[in-house]
């Protein structure tokens, strides 16, 4: 991506601190009784409450039979498991599911979720457990945008707390705030905007389930984006982080991060290659 590789790049400098500090400052859960260690109140309770959106295929959405289904959904069952717990999942709107992160609702957030320099101030990170370029989507008809730089002036839409949002605003467009996915391409498709940001894989996804759509690709970042797993900072959150970061890399080393990437996905997202 030109230009802006500093903002793709900002992820791997925020993981490395985060490593090298620890963990610091308020948290607690309050459907487990205020302070603690949360992991404890986690394996009290036999279960861990995830927050995601449900409508983000193919991350986290609903099948024919109408069950939550998706990569983020799968990795979180099976983090659950090797921790010994059941995984509950909350659906809501991308938006609220950090507010819900911030007033204890959720333990975690799993959503593709990428690293923002403004999200590092409030929340830890796991490790990364797949891996993304974005992609600058627009009709096949528009030939006026085939970079990053041609977004300035132009009109775009995502989630207004995505990174993709943001992403776009650095570029100097006016992005427009939608409650999902789907809105996002009904505008696009309806020439209401001249260009959404998403993972490159969400695009292939979207493709697959609308061949006629009539969008393409006209631009992909050079790097690839960090997807990690949010909890509150705190000393409370510390032991879940490292428990969750252990079941990660079990999985990474199994092959069954692999395997799910396969799965949801057709290629191996799970590393960075």
């Amino acid at each position: 991506m030109k230009n802006k590789k500093g903002f793709l790049l900002l992820a791997a400098g925020i993981m490395a601190a985060a490593f090298l500090t620890g963990c610091s400052g308020q948290t607690g859960n309050e459907n487990s009784g205020g302070s603690g260690d949360l992991l404890a109140q986690i394996q009290e309770k036999g279960e861990i409450t995830i927050a995601t959106e449900g409508t983000w295929a193919p991350w986290t959405y609903h099948d024919e039979n109408g069950n939550l289904v998706g990569y983020d959904v799968e990795v979180m069952e099976k983090v659950a498991e090797k921790m010994g717990i059941k995984a509950t999942f909350v659906e809501g709107e991308f938006d609220g599911l950090l507010a819900g992160l911030d007033s204890k609702r959720y333990d975690i957030i799993a959503n593709g979720v990428n690293i923002t320099e403004e999200r590092a101030e409030k929340y830890d990170f796991s490790v990364p457990y797949a891996y993304n370029r974005t992609a600058v989507i627009v009709r096949e008809d528009n030939e006026e945008i085939q970079s990053f730089e041609d977004l300035e002036g132009k009109e775009t839409a995502n989630t207004i707390t995505s990174v993709y949002a943001s992403l776009a605003e650095s570029y100097g467009a006016n992005v427009t705030g939608v409650d999902d996915l789907n809105q996002t391409f009904e505008l696009l498709r309806s020439g209401r905007i001249d260009a959404t940001l998403n993972e490159e894989v969400t695009y292939y996804d979207y493709l697959k389930e609308h061949p006629d759509a009539g969008i393409k690709i006209a631009a992909l970042s050079e790097e690839a984006m960090e997807v990690v797993l949010p909890v509150r900072k705190g000393e409370e959150s510390a032991s879940l982080l490292a428990a969750i970061n252990g079941a990660l890399e079990e999985l990474k080393e199994s092959g069954e991060l692999s395997q799910l990437s396969e799965k949801y996905f057709g290629t191996d997202i799970s590393q960075n290659e």
